[in-house]
């Protein structure tokens, strides 16, 4: 009884021991282990309780090894033609959480590739009078430069024509086929061949109409098709589905797209035609030369033979990284990786994939970006425009992972100019050009901050926890829109501090103001390198602080040790604001471009007094000052113009001034501007402002207290 209560007390603590992480050997050397083998009289016994904890010992470092590593695939696409921005769009996805992972300390695989088999490539070979591997060759190189371009990470580039892949394929049928999740019978239904979708019978129901049924991805005609082939029993994995749904409510991001997976499922399922008979292009099904697989059950598994499976001497590789962590797709081919995926993988006796991340479709003037509308933006367009990152960061940003998204040119010159020339490259160009112009190169550490400086840091460190729980839910968009936020909060306080007046009368202070920002900038593109490596790269070089992965990088920052001196170099503006390029799907015609974003032109000759007379520029004190919702430039400010009357102004102060300093302050406004809408509210008027030579606005104030209400004259 002793023995058996040791025993218990001693794996008891063990347990708790590699819980916690606490080294192993300390328990071998303390009670009740010391007591528990002097008790043991019997070797092998002793031998096997030692065996078993080596076992643990080396689960749980398993364990440890697969929580430090990070999966992340992207759908592979056809290779029709070149890559488009939907697929850019998707790997750019991927290529994004895996930097993120890099900078957490974890290895990364990333996958990427194409889908080369199936009829509808076949029916594009034979329309240009080429074979089919001939075809698919002649697009690969396309996508190897575009994903070069724009900095894409990946570790390999799988092609489903790959040989190790078509042997992986045919081995895992054999598998199934000697389990009996495999058997041969007969087909007739409607197919898309553009989709390679068998219709359920849910989707056929306008057949009783005597209509040909539409696909439901992408609205095409479908067609019959009747021949022999090879069902997997999909039918079987109904019940096993649903439990995993249940049991794993995030498997799929966005939740909506969940329901919508619940309720197919739900409905019931049939069992899965795997081959054809009409093609030839494609893997051939073991054991039957007459068949060939379709063209999913062949694709899908690309995420498991590009890490080794069902090749012998990779077996250790494909154990240490599935299942994958995150499986980036669009919303139109849900269905095939959230049921029949888990399906195949439940069926061969492996791991689900721990997450999908699914997004929506990008949209030109209100419709899905397709080819057949002639609506397609073209990536080597955008880039020969704007270059790689200010692309690649337009398309985390404004592109939504829960919704479909709208695309367009003027809405990326705009976040272009406003959140990374005005707001982030003016941060880093103000401060370096007011160190250098004092011939301040090394800023020293600072031990003593101020309550204001303690305020930025306490900021910074929530925007880093608040980003991290977005990136780790894939919300991309809302992780950056929450650093620009900290950005303004950078900007805000390096303008309400005015280091350019402080370096004459407090050059302390002045530094300390520098070492802020600086700082912060270090946060900010540290959490920034996975959108834009380069650049970020490039600021911070500029600062002295260069990007070391491998470190940690993350959890050092969270530590919020300011304890960091800089070394200043002045470097080119990281972004440069657009001229209207105007880059698009079709090109522009001269005619348009001229007008796409015409200037003021000034007449040479001056106006009239008459024009000038119009003009009604009226003093009016600010009485109240409010940060507009949803917006992070604009203030609501409440103005007094006297006789005149309280008016409504809205004027983009907030990166650079706080209410306070806005607030009682008698300033000059165009007072006869029309009202105009901005954000959801009329703005009445326009605060009048002048830049500085650092490109900071600063209001027209009232040289001496006047009446509310007079007019400029």
């Amino acid at each position: 009884m002793l023995l058996q209560r040791t025993a218990a007390l001693a794996l008891c603590n063990w347990s708790k021991a590699y819980a916690k992480n606490v080294v192993y050997d300390h328990y071998f050397k303390t009670a009740p282990f010391a007591v528990f083998f002097d008790l043991l009289e019997d070797k092998g016994q002793a031998a096997e309780f030692c065996n078993k904890g080596t076992r643990i010992m080396n689960h749980d470092q398993k364990n440890q090894e697969t929580r430090d590593r990070f999966y992340v695939t992207t759908p592979i696409y056809y290779v029709t033609a070149r890559p488009h921005l939907g697929s850019l769009y998707s790997t750019l996805l991927a290529d994004v959480l895996a930097r993120w992972n890099k900078l957490g300390g974890k290895q990364v695989f990333f996958l990427t590739g194409t889908d080369e088999h199936g009829q509808k490539i076949a029916q594009a070979a034979e329309k240009v009078g080429q074979q089919p591997k001939a075809f698919v060759d002649s697009f690969i190189e396309a996508y190897h430069h575009m994903w070069d371009r724009y900095e894409l990470s990946y570790n390999h580039f799988i092609r489903t024509t790959d040989s190790y892949h078509v042997k992986a394929v045919q081995a895992w049928l054999s598998s199934l086929l000697d389990k009996g999740d495999i058997y041969k019978s007969f087909y007739k239904g409607w197919y898309c061949t553009p989709c390679e979708t068998f219709l359920t019978d849910k989707d056929a129901l306008v057949e009783q109409a005597g209509q040909i049924p539409a696909c439901p991805s992408c609205s095409r005609p479908t067609q019959i098709v009747e021949e022999e082939t090879y069902f997997f029993k999909l039918s079987n994995y109904a019940s096993r589905l649903l439990t995993f749904y249940q049991e794993n409510p995030d498997f799929i991001q966005p939740k909506e797209r969940m329901h919508e997976v619940i309720n197919f499922v739900a409905s019931g399922l049939k069992d899965l035609s795997i081959s054809r008979t009409t093609i030839t292009w494609g893997i051939p099904f073991p054991g039957d030369a007459k068949h060939v697989t379709y063209v999913w059950a062949d694709a899908l598994n690309n995420y498991i033979t590009a890490v080794g499976y069902g090749q012998p001497d990779r077996k250790q590789e494909f154990e240490s990284w599935w299942p994958a962590d995150v499986q980036v797709l669009g919303k139109d081919i849900v269905r095939f990786h959230a049921v029949y995926w888990p399906a195949f993988l439940m069926a061969s006796g492996l791991p689900l994939p721990k997450r999908l991340l699914v997004h929506g479709w990008i949209r030109m003037d209100k419709q899905k970006m397709s080819k057949s509308l002639g609506n397609v933006v073209d990536p080597q367009e955008l880039y020969d425009a704007y270059g790689a990152e200010p692309v690649r960061y337009y398309l985390m940003r404004q592109m939504a992972i829960t919704h479909d998204s709208d695309f367009s040119i003027e809405d990326l010159e705009q976040r272009i100019t406003s959140d990374l020339a005005n707001d982030l490259g003016n941060l880093l160009n103000r401060t370096v050009a007011l160190a250098h112009s004092h011939s301040i190169v090394e800023l020293p550490v600072i031990t003593v901050w101020s309550p204001k400086a303690l305020d930025v840091r306490d900021e910074c460190l929530n925007m880093l926890e608040d980003v991290e729980k977005y990136m780790n839910d894939c919300s991309i968009h809302l992780a950056l829109a929450r650093i620009w936020k900290f950005i303004n909060t950078a900007n805000a306080y390096f303008h309400a501090q005015e280091p350019w007046k402080l370096i004459k009368k407090d050059p302390e202070a002045c530094l300390q103001v520098l070492s802020v920002t600086c700082h912060s900038l270090r946060a900010i593109a540290t959490l920034l390198w996975p959108v834009m490596p380069h650049k970020m790269e490039a600021l911070l070089a500029s600062i002295g602080a260069p990007l070391h992965l491998g470190e940690h990088t993350r959890d050092n920052l969270k530590l919020a040790t300011w304890n960091k001196g800089f070394m200043l170099h002045q470097i080119q503006p990281l972004f440069v604001k657009p001229e209207s390029k105007q880059a698009s799907a079709k090109p522009m015609t001269e005619e348009k471009k001229q007008v796409a974003h015409p200037e003021p032109v000034c007449d040479q000759n001056g106006i009239g007094i008459e024009d000038f007379l119009k003009v009604e520029l009226v003093v009016g004190t600010v009485e109240q000052c409010e940060p507009v919702p949803n917006s992070s430039k604009l203030y609501a400010l409440q103005v007094n113009f006297g006789e005149r009357g309280m008016r409504q102004i809205l004027a983009g102060f907030a990166p650079y001034h706080t209410c306070e300093a806005l607030c009682n302050k008698q300033a000059v406004f165009l007072f006869n501007l029309k009202p105009r809408a901005m954000v959801g509210m009329q703005s009445q008027g326009m605060l009048l402002a002048a830049q500085d030579a650092h490109g900071v606005p600063h209001p027209v104030m009232a040289p001496v207290p006047v009446p509310n209400g007079t007019r400029l004259r």
